[in-house]
């Protein structure tokens, strides 16, 4: 059976893991991972103080190497969110770099610190890491999810699903051991961990991690030699920010081979904005926690700006109407929620029988999100069915699209859609924008035009409310339930 980081277990000499002047080779994270995995075995669950460090990569690798489920923790969590986690996973032991506080949900669990470090000068190196692969439906990882409808819910990430959605994307982005990705994502969470880790050691290529994201380091990365870039939305909008001012990010960003941005759409004045100073175009992706990767643009396909692009190898994607039947439209106007199936799904929400049962439909995922498919077959997602589906004057409309129009007026930094209760219309289009000055902000009027202009007139906001700011999440995308009159 292939292993699941073929670099690691051929102790290749190339760099793998970056993070400030701490460097790993593949051999070298192999034998700092291997060296825990005897300490690992047998325990039934670990947890993963997923601060984002050269040791919490090398732990999550140990935990994949012993066939152990690791659970990352996100050190941003609160009190009850993190009790929660605990209690729900029940891990036997926390990994931690040395001398890592932690809160005392994990503090009263046995300890294993990471020694995240290359062997001294001089010294002979350990065995090899030989240990057998795993069946593809062990779990690998418990991811939970954000909790904005309840307690989080842990995922269970088998084997077969990380291996399955990394080597499509490799397809996709024609991603192979030559390429280094830099980043500075967090590590609790798909997007930096499997992606942005897993993704680069199973290729057998590297990545450096910036610890905290700064255009200046961004541009420093790409111009020594990265030639991927993995963001949010928030990171590209302070890049395409700092653009006109700066011609050296300009250049390095022009060099590199890939721009990815994912876990929430990016805005297209932001394309836009990007492509137009550097010639190059970013890539977006769609996937959740649950299903890891669905869809994603090609790196060598046609243009596909605002949309996620097509189903990657082995996914299956559909759209159902209202009453959960299957429609086939490639129209650009007929909205639907997704479904998927594949070899990239989870195998369901850890002690939540009712919760995996609630998700699935015939053996497709019910995503929640809402999309529409142009004519190529790209999809174009509009928003989350309980947040962004507006039923207005008989019609069904996604605030995606009313968000991008309103993104381009000249007058608006940020914006957002949501759905109020109206007696006449069932619901009222409502904008909340935070003004590009907050001294002279757009009028009601002035929005409402704009957006006509270029959507159905139906499609106008009927309100607009004014912000300092949006409310986001730690991945940059906007809690929109926290948007009320």
């Amino acid at each position: 059976m292939t292993p699941l980081f073929p670099a690691l277990a051929d102790r290749a000499p190339r760099p793998a893991l970056r993070f400030g002047d701490r460097t790993l080779t593949h051999a070298e994270v192999a034998e700092a991972a291997g060296a825990l995995t005897h300490r690992l075995a047998g325990e039934r669950r670990v947890a993963v103080w997923a601060t984002p460090t050269l040791d919490t990569a090398v732990g999550v690798v140990a935990a994949l190497l012993a066939g152990v489920p690791a659970v990352p923790v996100n050190p941003g969590s609160g009190t009850r969110e993190l009790a929660h986690v605990v209690a729900d996973s029940a891990p036997t032991l926390v990994l931690a770099a040395p001398g890592e506080p932690l809160p005392d949900a994990l503090a009263a669990l046995p300890r294993l610190d990471v020694v995240a470090e290359a062997p001294a000068a001089g010294a002979v190196a350990g065995p090899a890491v030989d240990l057998p692969e795993p069946p593809p439906e062990t779990p690998a990882l418990i991811v939970y999810t954000s909790g904005t409808t309840g307690p989080p819910k842990g995922a269970v990430l088998p084997r077969r699903a990380l291996t399955a959605t990394l080597d499509a994307l490799a397809d996709a982005w024609r991603w192979t051991a030559d390429d280094v990705l830099v980043h500075a994502l967090p590590l609790f969470h798909v997007h930096g961990l499997i992606l942005g880790i897993l993704g680069p050691l199973r290729r057998g290529g590297s990545v450096v991690h910036l610890g905290r994201f700064d255009t200046a380091a961004v541009a420093r990365e790409l111009s020594s030699g990265a030639t991927m870039l993995f963001g949010v939305p928030t990171m590209y909008h302070r890049i395409a920010d700092a653009l006109d001012g700066d011609p050296g990010l300009a250049a390095a960003l022009a060099g590199a081979r890939l721009l990815v941005s994912g876990s929430a759409a990016l805005p297209l004045h932001d394309h836009r904005r990007i492509t137009g100073a550097t010639g190059r175009r970013v890539v977006e992706r769609y996937g959740m926690t649950e299903t890891l990767m669905n869809t994603s643009v090609w790196v060598d396909g046609p243009p596909r700006t605002g949309t996620v692009g097509v189903p990657l190898r082995g996914v299956e994607l559909r759209l159902v109407d209202e009453e959960g039947a299957a429609f086939e439209a490639y129209d650009g106007e007929s909205v639907g929620e997704i479904q998927v199936r594949g070899p990239n799904l989870f195998t369901g929400y850890l002690n939540r029988p009712d919760a995996t049962e609630a998700a699935f439909t015939d053996g497709w995922f019910r995503t929640g999100d809402m999309a529409i498919r142009d004519p190529d077959g790209s999809v174009r997602i509009v928003g989350r069915k309980a947040t962004d589906l507006i039923k207005s004057g008989g019609y069904k409309i996604g605030a995606g699209e009313i968000e991008n129009v309103l993104l381009e007026h000249p007058g608006v930094r940020e914006a957002a859609v949501t759905g109020e209760p109206d007696p006449d219309l069932g619901e009222r289009i409502v904008a909340w924008i935070v003004p590009a000055d907050p001294g002279n902000p757009p009028g009601e009027r002035e929005l409402a035009d704009h957006v006509a202009g270029q959507l159905a007139a139906y499609k106008r906001p009927r309100t607009v409310r004014c912000l300092d700011a949006l409310p986001r999440n730690d991945m940059g995308k906007i809690m929109k339930r926290a948007l009320h009159g």
